[in-house]
């Protein structure tokens, strides 16, 4: 059997405040008449004008990110970066209101978990994505409504599965 740890090889940490002290418990009216689906979308609602300024922010994050591989070449460090801006990018885009640019962060994504490792990485397709990330958010191609960006999303997924094909699928992790 393992040794537990010892006392002075852990803190328990108590929260400084009792969050129900901060909210307002319903009525059993209040409580019959709330539609928590109608409230969160009422929230995004009001949320959503700030979608546009967080989608630049993200991807400012990814052209940072770009800018250390170009400037530091492409190394465990550089391409992990990358790989969490473009992670980012993709989780959000389709809450932020541009699932277009989730699809292609989502094909860059799946490049660079697909490589070998990471000299593996084709640079000048990497830019490609990187740039074609940033001119989509930029000229608000959010949806297939986009001909251009949709275009533009086919032919990197062409090239990145062109390019994948040359290496052996990585075994099942499950």
């Amino acid at each position: 059997m393992a040794d537990t740890a010892k006392d002075e090889d852990y803190e328990i940490l108590s929260p400084p405040t009792n969050l129900r002290d901060k909210v307002r418990e319903l009525t059993p009216r209040e409580a019959r008449k709330f539609d928590p689906v109608k409230a969160a979308e009422a929230a995004l609602a009001r949320l959503s004008p700030q979608f546009g300024n967080w989608m630049d922010d993200e991807t400012r994050t990814l052209m940072s990110a770009w800018q250390a591989v170009r400037s530091d070449g492409l190394n465990e460090e550089t391409l992990a970066t990358l790989f969490q801006a473009t992670h980012n990018i993709k989780g959000q885009a389709l809450t932020l209101g541009f699932p277009l640019v989730g699809q292609a962060a989502a094909g860059f994504y799946h490049l660079m978990e697909n490589i070998p490792s990471p000299d593996k990485l084709p640079l000048e397709l990497a830019e490609r994505y990187v740039t074609a990330i940033r001119a989509m958010v930029m000229e608000g191609a959010k949806n297939d409504d986009n001909k251009t960006g949709v275009a533009l999303l086919n032919s990197l997924n062409s090239v990145t599965a062109d390019y994948l094909a040359q290496f052996p699928a990585k075994p099942d992790e499950s």
